[in-house]
């Protein structure tokens, strides 16, 4: 009979790889959260420099997409401010 402190049974090895990942995940998000908190750094630095940070942020968001989504974005826009009288 095989002696179970020797050799690893599927839980075990399950449960040392899903720590791996548990603890990749932790890792990552330490490193996202320095990220986020670099990027309020920054807007901050604008903002004391005489920046509109929500303007910023609205065309950090558009430079996400391309042209053909920005562009029916827009436009939509454009309909509905015409619908409110907005226009």
């Amino acid at each position: 009979m095989a002696d179970d402190i020797t050799e690893p049974t599927s839980q075990t090895v399950a449960a040392g790889q899903l720590r791996a990942f548990i603890e990749r995940i932790e890792r990552l998000e330490e490193d996202k959260q320095a990220l986020a908190d670099d990027i309020k750094d920054v807007y901050a630095e604008m903002k004391a420099n005489g920046f509109d940070t929500k303007a910023v942020r609205t065309i950090v968001r558009l430079r996400k997409k391309d042209q053909a989504e920005r562009q029916e974005e827009e436009a939509m826009i454009d309909l509905y401010k015409a619908a409110l009288g907005m226009a």
